[in-house]
């Protein structure tokens, strides 16, 4: 090799020794980059000026948008005057309830803000084409975990022919068992008891779900009391059946309901079981010993209670009030809509008098529980009791702070307390690196007012960013 040969592979050598090095310097390019938001969560503090980024799904890092030099990014938002806040839960859904809107509530509920939710109850034949459909769109649907079918007792209140078909009979503890191991075969992440088992069947559910290692939520069965329930289960909706526990002689109560459970008449469950609410309900709120109550009230702070206050409270306020509620049904299916306002109109011209018993007791019990520190869950019911899917998980976190939570709890109870049920707190419910990428860019404070959690111009889910012409297009017909 001549010594001019030399010379020019040195400098080529250089060249590109000088190259590689310039590129393993240069930042790597990300997915996407915001900058300039102010972040907020319900477990670090708020930190303003900041900038996320976002790569595979993946939050990778938070940096300060006036020190960190900036991160090349195949796409940049700037959000300045913004606030980013992880995506919300609505924990208490129905995808397979009024199947009117079944397709329809995947873009109503990230349209809204909501990136996760759980099914909490739907017979396996209808939920599972609906789970593949949701899992099948991606980031345009929700993330969700479902229960399959509620696990009832001999009688079943969600028949499919009383009312819509949603659970299933568990006569003994061995059908539950079997039942069991279907509903875990196909794929449920967790289990659902409902009101009509028996002691015995709700001890095996127990049992099964603990050696499958699957969390229980459900509602306190009408043949036990509430304190003796929460220990033994991971959740407990609608605060049901926990006002017949705050009696100064529940015992005399439980006794009554089981002799009525024993259905010498042979009832529909649904049937039955209304019977027993009106027996017992607004009498037992109506007798309540205060400390009675504050022993299941202790109980009560082992399980998650997820109250539905909007669907609780609707006898004070009456969702067709809002002055957004209009707007709102013009996003749902027409026949959906057009039966709505009939009935919203029905109501305008209805002189009945309304009892609000049941709707104050539900309110002023979730601010004892919440104060006593018992752990809650923000869930809707939708789209049962005119709740529409994403937008009513709103009023439940409004209804949250009119009780007594701080904003910021209000918000733990949508993002943290669902990951946590399903032991998911380390990648779920905050904005820090190495959770997924799962939130939502507000125009507005959501800790100077809650309602701010509705100033919604961008979601972020799976790491993909849906700005709000594409929020749009998924609830567009």
């Amino acid at each position: 090799m001549t010594s001019t040969a030399r010379s020019t592979l040195t400098t080529l050598s250089l060249c590109t020794a000088l190259i590689v090095g310039c590129a393993q310097d240069a930042p790597e390019s990300v997915d996407l980059a915001i900058r300039n938001v102010t972040v907020i969560d319900a477990v670090n503090p708020v930190r303003r000026s900041q900038t996320v980024l976002i790569d595979d799904g993946r939050i990778i890092d938070i940096v300060d948008s006036n020190t960190a030099p900036e991160t090349p990014a195949s796409k940049k938002i700037d959000a300045t005057g913004r606030y980013l806040i992880p995506g919300l839960w609505d924990f208490h859904v129905h995808f397979t309830f009024d199947k009117r809107f079944t397709d329809a509530m995947a873009g109503l509920f990230l349209y809204h803000g909501i990136t996760n939710v759980r099914d909490t109850g739907g017979l396996l034949e209808d939920l599972l084409p609906v789970i593949d459909t949701l899992r099948s769109a991606g980031s345009n649907a929700p993330n969700i975990w479902y229960s399959g079918p509620l696990l009832d007792g001999k009688d079943v209140v969600y028949d499919g022919v009383n009312f819509p078909g949603l659970g299933i009979a568990n006569p003994t503890p061995e059908a539950a068992r079997a039942n069991i191991a279907e509903i875990h075969a196909a794929g449920a992440s967790f289990l659902k008891i409902y009101e009509m088992v028996t002691p015995e069947v709700f001890a095996a559910i127990v049992d099964e779900a603990g050696l499958r290692n699957l969390p229980i939520d459900g509602h306190v069965p009408l043949s036990m009391r509430a304190r003796d329930v929460a220990p033994q289960v991971q959740s407990l909706e609608h605060l049901r059946n926990y006002e017949m526990d705050c009696v100064s002689d529940p015992e005399l109560w439980l006794a009554a309901r089981q002799a009525e459970l024993a259905n010498v008449a042979n009832e529909p469950g649904n049937v039955l079981r209304s019977r027993l609410h009106t027996l017992q309900r607004l009498t037992a709120i109506i007798a309540e010993d205060p400390a009675v109550c504050a022993e299941t009230t202790e109980a009560l702070k082992a399980t998650i209670t997820v109250p539905t206050l909007r669907m609780n409270s609707m006898d004070l306020y009456v969702p067709f009030a809002r002055d957004d509620f209009d707007r709102a049904m013009d996003l749902i299916p027409a026949s959906v809509s057009e039966e709505w306002r009939a009935a919203r109109d029905a109501l305008a011209a209805s002189e009945e008098a309304v009892d609000t018993t049941f709707a104050e007791w539900s309110l002023r019990r979730t601010g004892e529980l919440h104060l006593a520190g018992a752990p809650i869950a923000a869930g809707t019911d939708t789209p049962i009791g005119w709740s529409i899917p994403g937008y009513s998980l709103h009023t439940e976190l409004e209804q949250y702070v009119e009780v007594g939570m701080t904003p910021l709890e209000a918000l733990h109870s949508a993002t943290v307390k669902p990951a946590e049920f399903f032991g998911l707190e380390n990648e779920m419910g905050q904005i820090k690196a190495g959770f997924l990428a799962d939130a939502v860019l507000l125009s507005a404070d959501p800790m100077d007012d809650i309602r701010n959690t509705r100033s919604i111009e961008a979601v972020i889910h799976q790491g993909k960013l849906l700005p709000r012409a594409h929020l749009t297009r998924l609830v567009t017909p």
